[in-house]
């Protein structure tokens, strides 16, 4: 018996032994790299070799950001078909940019002329900016990397990180859903040259779908930093909360800029005076015309902030932490929100605009003199925020204008 099942057993393996032999005979692998040109650019080089030619070479990629399912884009690569090929593919940021720390997932698929495929294992790239040496501390969803300033600078942005967060959950029950990356830039100068076409007033910016956030904070600007990444912060946890399968929702101005606002602390006493002032010659914004992007005009647009901010004091003071997570949820579903209003608080939009002016009026009382309060950054220059999500990119915070 063993006897003629040796012959057998040699004849098995010598109809495997052609198709290993052409398994490893055809395509190979021979290198794959993806060099970072920041800010500017990403660039995926392949070199592959078959027994005939390749033709053709098809880069896939996935961009860690926040899906309901998973999307992945491809690329072709341009090459002339040869059994030996060596070829890139350029990623320009110019047309579709990436925030630094942005992690990519990528692989290839390399085909050659008698249909063999070869599918190479997936790897993990991040668009960092290796201009600077970053330095990086943890707490829970929390990463800040910076590269100027002390462990103290660092740790007492962390502090005000923790705090906004804190006092986001026990006011609105919101947290973090996902790992946020916080990059602080040592000058506006060094942030902007970080960006794609940066505006000359830009001072930070938000890819909320990506958990990424740089922002430039001089080492001597700490108690300005502490405020502005509590409230970039505040932004992207409530734009985590509120995505949906329907894509980012896009929340009403004053309750996106409010809860933003209350992430923050204290209300800022200048904005505190522009609503007191606001209030004694009948300046007020309608709460329906504050669901809108806000003016670009400094006073309005000061206006506009003192009352998203105290907007969402008033719900949060009188109505409760509850309602408030109730209303982003049915945000998230898709409703409107006069719909989700009506269905938390019953009253609409119109209903709070109401109710609000009576409670702020009766408790303010004129003044007859607007008193300028210092700005809390003494600053020559002029700072507003950018909320960018995916390709949308919209102004939104506007912190500081001499």
């Amino acid at each position: 018996m063993t006897k003629w099942l040796i012959p057998l057993v040699l004849a098995t393996i010598l109809l495997i032994a052609p198709s290993i032999a052409h398994a490893q005979e055809g395509i190979s692998l021979l290198d794959s790299t993806a060099e970072i040109y920041f800010p500017s650019a990403l660039v995926f080089k392949i070199k592959a070799q078959s027994q005939s030619d390749i033709t053709k070479l098809r880069l896939h990629y996935q961009v860690d950001r926040m899906n309901y399912a998973q999307v992945t884009s491809e690329a072709w690569a341009d090459f002339t078909p040869s059994p030996k090929v060596e070829t890139e593919w350029v990623w320009d940021m110019r047309k579709a940019t990436l925030l630094t720390g942005a992690a990519i997932r990528y692989w290839w698929t390399i085909e050659d002329a008698t249909g063999d495929k070869l599918i190479t294992s997936p790897e993990i790239i991040r668009f960092d900016d290796l201009r600077y040496s970053w330095q990086k501390l943890t707490m829970g969803q929390l990463s800040l990397f910076w590269y100027k300033g002390s462990q103290s600078f660092a740790e007492e942005l962390m502090t005000a990180c923790q705090q906004a967060l804190e006092r986001l959950f026990e006011d609105t029950g919101v947290h973090p859903e996902r790992p946020i990356s916080i990059f602080v830039y040592a000058s506006t100068k060094d942030l902007q040259g970080a960006m794609i076409f940066p505006r000359e007033w830009t001072g930070g910016v938000a890819f909320t779908e990506y958990g990424l956030i740089a922002i430039g904070v001089p080492a001597n600007e700490l108690d300005w930093g502490k405020r502005a990444v509590a409230h970039e912060l505040g932004h992207t946890v409530i734009h985590q909360m509120t995505f949906s399968p329907y894509g980012a929702i896009v929340l009403p101005t004053w309750l996106d800029e409010g809860l933003a606002m209350h992430a923050e602390g204290k209300p800022d006493p200048y904005l505190e005076s522009w609503l007191k002032k606001a209030i004694s010659q009948k300046k007020l914004i309608s709460v329906r015309s504050l669901s809108s992007p806000f003016s670009a005009k400094p006073e309005e647009a000061y206006i506009s902030y003192a009352e998203s901010q105290s907007l969402v004091e008033f719900l949060i003071q009188n109505y409760g932490k509850d309602k408030m997570l109730n209303l982003l949820g049915l945000l998230k579903e898709g409703n409107s929100c006069d719909e989700a209003m009506t269905e938390i608080y019953g009253f609409d939009q119109d209903g709070l605009d109401t109710l609000w002016r009576e409670s702020i009026t009766s408790q303010t009382q004129s003044q007859s003199e607007f008193k300028q309060i210092s700005l809390l950054r003494a600053s020559p220059e002029t700072f507003l925020w950018e909320e960018m999500s995916g390709k949308m990119i919209t102004a939104n915070t506007l912190l500081v204008v001499p």
